[in-house]
C-alpha cells in the first residue's frame, strides 16, 4: 500500500494561508520540488487544484512565463507533469493530467492508496482535514515559517480526534524556516 503524505507551509501560529509565510526562495522551492518527486500522484480538493493550476500549469505556448525564475522551474516542471486526482462535487471536468474523484472520499482515497506506487501527496486545507479525521494520512510534513500571521485559516482546525505524532525528519533553512516530518503513532489497544 502506498502512503498518503500531507505537507503544507504553516506559520508559527498555525496559519496555513498560502500568502501568510515567507515568499518562496531557492531553498524552499528545492524542498517543495523534492516533495513533489516523492509522490506518484497528487491529491487536491477543487480550491487547491484551481489555485495550483493557475500558478503552475505550463502555458499552451510550451514556454514558462517571464516572471518565473530559473530556480522555480524544477518545481513547475514537477507539478505540471504529475498525475493529479481532484476531489470535487462541483467540477464536471478536469484536465492538466487530472482525474476527478467522486463519491465517498474515504473509500476513494483508500482505493488510491491500494494501488502500487511510491506515494500519494495531498495539499491544501479542507481535504487534508477530512482525510486526517478518517485516519488516512500516513505522514505529515510542515514547512514552519518564522512568521506570526495573526489571522487566516489554521492548520487542521476542527480536527475531531487528537493525532499523536512522532518526528521522523527535521531540516533547518537559512531563512529560519524549519521543515519537519511526522508519522502518526499507533496507540496501544
Amino acid at each position: 500500500m502506498r502512503p498518503l503524505r500531507y505537507s503544507i507551509n504553516v506559520t508559527l501560529d498555525g496559519c496555513c494561508h498560502h500568502e501568510a509565510g515567507l515568499p518562496p526562495d531557492e531553498e524552499s522551492m528545492r524542498y517543495w520540488t523534492a516533495e513533489m518527486k516523492r509522490a506518484d500522484a497528487l491529491l487536491f480538493g477543487r480550491v487547491t487544484y484551481e489555485m495550483m493550476e493557475s500558478a503552475w500549469r505550463k502555458p499552451a505556448t510550451g514556454t514558462w512565463p517571464d516572471w518565473m525564475e530559473d530556480w522555480q522551474l524544477p518545481f513547475a516542471e514537477a507539478i505540471d507533469r504529475a498525475k493529479k486526482y481532484v476531489v470535487s462535487s462541483t467540477l464536471s471536468v478536469t484536465d492538466w493530467n487530472a482525474e476527478l474523484v467522486r463519491g465517498d472520499v474515504g473509500q476513494a482515497v483508500h482505493r488510491l492508496k491500494q494501488e502500487s506506487g511510491e506515494a500519494l501527496w495531498v495539499g491544501g486545507v479542507t481535504l487534508p482535514l477530512a482525510l486526517a479525521d478518517l485516519g488516512l494520512i500516513d505522514e505529515y510534513g510542515f514547512l514552519v515559517q518564522p512568521v506570526l500571521a495573526g489571522h487566516g485559516p489554521t492548520l487542521l482546525s476542527g480536527l475531531r480526534e487528537r493525532v499523536q505524532l512522532e518526528l521522523v525528519d527535521r531540516e533547518e533553512f537559512q531563512s529560519g524556516a524549519v521543515a519537519v516530518r511526522y508519522r502518526p503513532t499507533q496507540l496501544p489497544a
